[in-house]
């Protein structure tokens, strides 16, 4: 049974999207401002958040900042707004998803699927773990999304996470950034390719104390790849 952290201070849309889900199934925790559901996930945990970004107190984006410092549970943020540039700038933060209001019930759920398949928080109970991968230094579990790079435990984003794995699994593959945001976001590419020119910044800069940074390369005009 998923547990879905719903933090949104319209009251109806909030009852309305927490009973929809509850009928599917989860187990649907709801919090109307940004201050009380940092509190609900410091207290509780969640396998996934549904957030909207203009929230009273602490607002969407501060929240969503906040839970990135320590985990890379699924982000769904919902707002009003439209433009490229903010999607942008929130998939920069870390959500995983941007759904625009008015949003229909069914598709929110869709990509609530979406998302807790790529965490492994929908696995059937009894089906076989994903194997580990290994590349050079990096030892990567999916199974608990984590990173082991020259023995030393690396913290990354959920995104970033799966850009890791991506390379790893295929090394010496050139992975153009549509490929690499279609298959990591499960989206049609839109955004600009400063989107996941930083998400591998980020991912460098992690790694550069373990001194394997360099294992992702650019091959310019074209993308990234594992040196293998």
């Amino acid at each position: 049974m998923p547990r879905i952290l719903l933090i949104e201070d319209d009251t109806d849309i909030n009852n309305a999207v927490c009973a929809y889900l509850n009928r599917q199934g989860c187990r649907c925790r709801q919090a109307f401002s940004g201050t009380e559901g940092l509190l609900y996930w410091r207290q509780e945990g969640a396998d996934l958040l549904v957030v909207d970004l203009m929230l009273p107190g602490l607002n969407g984006q501060g929240l969503l900042a906040e839970v990135r410092r320590t985990a890379a549970v699924p982000v769904i943020v919902l707002s009003a707004r439209t433009a490229v540039q903010d999607r942008v700038e929130l998939l920069r933060l870390g959500a995983d998803d941007y759904l625009t209001k008015p949003f229909s019930l069914e598709e929110l759920w869709l990509r609530i699927g979406v998302q807790l398949r790529h965490a492994g928080a929908a696995r059937p109970a009894g089906e076989d773990t994903a194997p580990k991968i290994r590349y050079k230094d990096w030892e990567i579990d999916p199974e608990k999304r984590s990173l082991v790079a020259a023995g030393q435990p690396v913290e990354l984003t959920l995104h970033e996470f799966e850009i890791v794995a991506l390379l790893a699994s295929r090394p010496q593959k050139v992975f153009t950034r549509q490929e690499i945001f279609e298959q990591v976001w499960n989206q049609t590419y839109f955004v600009e390719d400063k989107t996941i020119n930083v998400h591998i910044s980020n991912i460098r800069a992690k790694l550069r104390p373990t001194g394997t940074d360099g294992y992702i390369r650019t091959v310019w005009g074209i993308g990234f790849k594992c040196e293998g």
